[in-house]
């Protein structure tokens, strides 16, 4: 199974770049997230690996095949790739078989026993199994995922490419569908690219989690990587809830402001290096006055301003 490799890659609409040098190395059998808010280039990103848009500059690999250049692109359909869409795209005048089947139909050498056999098989795996001869209307939202995603799987693609594929779903689905999407990706992996901005769908599915802003790539790592070694002001605040404290660094391990002296992770940082500090919701304890803290932590003094509960939290400014 091969990898993708994408190389400096622009794209650009008029004087808009959507995509702008955009560097990404995504090894075999990985499922990468490309992770950002709407207008960061995540999908325009997708779409230029797809080969539905061509680059004005950089290149795509996969393996030792270069697909799209600003000279030369291999077309969508010589790409061995499988793309499941944000709306599903499945004909609604075909049964879940015959959608499953589609892609089959074109692969030389399969015959129809075998396009039977395959589709069945495929159903059984996204837990369809009995369900061939209906029709998409009559599914739930979560049942036409499970068929756009065997109708993917099915034609036993290089590369799997999702855009957006749960947005359509509703909370409780979705949660369930991360863990589905996981599973598949544990069963056959498939190198994947996928494509949301939701940052806990992202951290769920992902080995790997792009974050993209303005067109590139802003930092790339695992989803403990993203949210607990941050390493922009961007991504600390997209990545969960943090307070961001501006600051000068002064010895090892300390930063001030003002009259504050906060003990931080070391960062070998020259004293009076302008920082800004990320101080995440839960790893602050509130305690009532006179009593004592660790002596390992930062003690700040203050006054709650606003409770608000949330349920499995209490939200307090």
């Amino acid at each position: 199974m091969p990898g993708v490799t994408i190389k400096g890659l622009t794209k650009r609409y008029g004087d808009v770049a959507a995509v702008e040098g955009l560097d990404l190395q995504v090894p075999a059998g990985e499922l990468v997230s490309l992770l950002g808010p709407s207008g960061c280039g995540k999908t325009t990103t997708l779409r230029l690996v797809a080969g539905f848009l061509r680059p004005e500059a950089g290149e795509i690999w996969v393996g030792e095949r270069c697909l799209s250049s600003p000279t030369s692109a291999v077309p969508p359909e010589r790409r061995r790739m499988a793309m499941i869409f944000q709306s599903y795209a499945l004909w609604p005048h075909m049964t879940v078989a015959q959608n499953v089947a589609y892609g089959l139909r074109f692969r030389p050498g399969v015959s129809k026993t075998e396009r039977v056999a395959r589709v069945k098989e495929m159903l059984r795996v996204v837990q369809l199994a009995g369900y061939e001869s209906r029709y998409p209307g009559e599914l739930s939202g979560g049942q036409q995922q499970r068929v756009a995603v065997a109708r993917a799987l099915v034609v036993e693609p290089e590369i799997l490419l999702l855009d957006e594929p749960l947005s359509n779903l509703d909370a409780n689905l979705r949660e369930e569908m991360r863990f589905e999407i996981r599973r598949l990706h544990e069963t056959f992996a498939i190198t994947t690219l996928y494509v949301t901005h939701d940052q806990a769908e992202a951290m769920v599915i992902s080995d790997r989690v792009a974050v993209l802003s303005r067109g590139r790539v802003v930092q790339v790592g695992t989803a403990e990587d993203l949210f607990q070694r941050p390493r922009t002001r961007f991504v600390a605040e997209f990545i969960g809830k943090t307070n961001l404290v501006a600051a000068l660094a002064a010895e090892s391990g300390v930063v001030t402001r003002g009259g504050l002296r906060l003990r931080v992770a070391s960062a070998g940082l020259k004293p009076g290096t302008p920082v800004v500090v990320s101080i995440r919701p839960h790893e602050i304890t509130l305690v009532t006055p006179g009593r004592a803290a660790p002596s390992e932590h930062n003690v700040l003094t203050g006054a709650v301003h606003r409770v608000g509960y949330l349920g499995d939290a209490v939200d307090y400014q």
